[in-house]
């Protein structure tokens, strides 16, 4: 067993600022779902490919697991609300928030400042997460004057 403290290892991965991303995806029944989450990276320009990681205990697992496709939405300082929204258990569903549809169904924020569209590249182990590879189908990026959601030390920074 690791001597590591959780805690304190979890503030010290706090002092790195990251962005906030919605993550969606479509189930088997149809539904539309989204999650809060800062644990996105690009991995590559050819081909085009980033990750992202979900925690196994996440109540939105199941879904991502059966989906072969995902959307990540960089969402902007304006966005705080929705991101709150999407990281409690619960009712994930998009029901009531505004997005439109790309190539793979999955529902994408229009005004996102960065929206990347994806097929399910590779999905691995690591730990209590599972890292999902996707490879960028389609992706855009909006003028929304707001700027980023960061998030540094367990909350939401300005970067202005």
């Amino acid at each position: 067993m690791s001597s590591v403290d959780p805690r304190e290892l979890r503030n010290a991965f706090g002092e790195f600022t990251t962005g906030v991303t919605l993550v969606t995806t479509v189930g088997a029944d149809g539904k539309a779902i989204g999650m809060t989450a800062n644990s996105f990276s690009s991995v590559s320009l050819e081909p085009p490919m980033i990750l992202w990681c979900i925690d196994k205990g996440s109540d939105r697992l199941s879904t991502f697991e059966e989906s072969e496709h995902f959307a990540i939405n960089v969402l902007a300082a304006n966005h705080q609300d929705l991101s709150n929204r999407f990281a409690k258990k619960g009712e994930p569903f998009m029901d009531g928030v505004a997005h439109e549809i790309w190539e793979t169904g999955c529902p994408v924020i229009a005004d996102a400042v960065a929206i990347f569209d994806c097929d399910v590249a590779a999905r691995h182990d690591a730990g209590d997460h599972i890292i999902y590879v996707g490879l960028v189908r389609r992706f855009g990026r909006s003028d929304n004057p707001e700027g980023p959601l960061v998030f540094h030390k367990g909350g939401y920074k300005s970067v202005s």
